[in-house]
């Protein structure tokens, strides 16, 4: 019987802590793993912005960049971005000693990766991209 305050027993609280620590135990994987994604998605598209204005700078200078502050200084990034995953304008250049057209006339950076040593939602290093 119950008397006549009103109030909830401890075995209907516990019922309802349950059923929020359940719900709980099932969103967060799926919240950091949509978090994961959306870091890669950026890392991607960060990685593609950042290889074409090489790309871009190297034909119409004829010659490669030889920091990624070039790219800001000629107009062809506004700025470095961040990497997503790591947090910092930390990319890695690769440089190249190879020419890509005939009428390039110094080597420079031909690519960038994450600095990141990471693992990626598809098994690979964030560093290989």
């Amino acid at each position: 019987m119950r008397s006549s305050e009103g109030g909830f027993t401890l075995v209907e609280l516990m019922i309802v802590i349950s059923i929020i620590a359940i719900l709980l135990a099932v969103a967060v994987p799926n919240y950091s793993q949509s978090l994961k994604h959306a870091n890669e998605s950026v890392l991607k598209q960060d990685l593609f912005s950042i290889r074409s204005s090489i790309d871009n700078y190297t034909m119409d200078k004829a010659k490669a960049p030889q920091s990624l502050d070039e790219l800001v200084s000629a107009g062809y990034l506004r700025s470095i971005p961040k990497d997503p995953v790591t947090g910092q304008p930390d990319w890695v250049p690769v440089q190249d000693d190879s020419l890509f057209s005939a009428d390039q006339t110094e080597p420079g950076i031909s690519d960038v990766h994450s600095a990141s040593d990471k693992t990626a939602s598809d098994g690979t290093v964030y560093s290989s991209w």
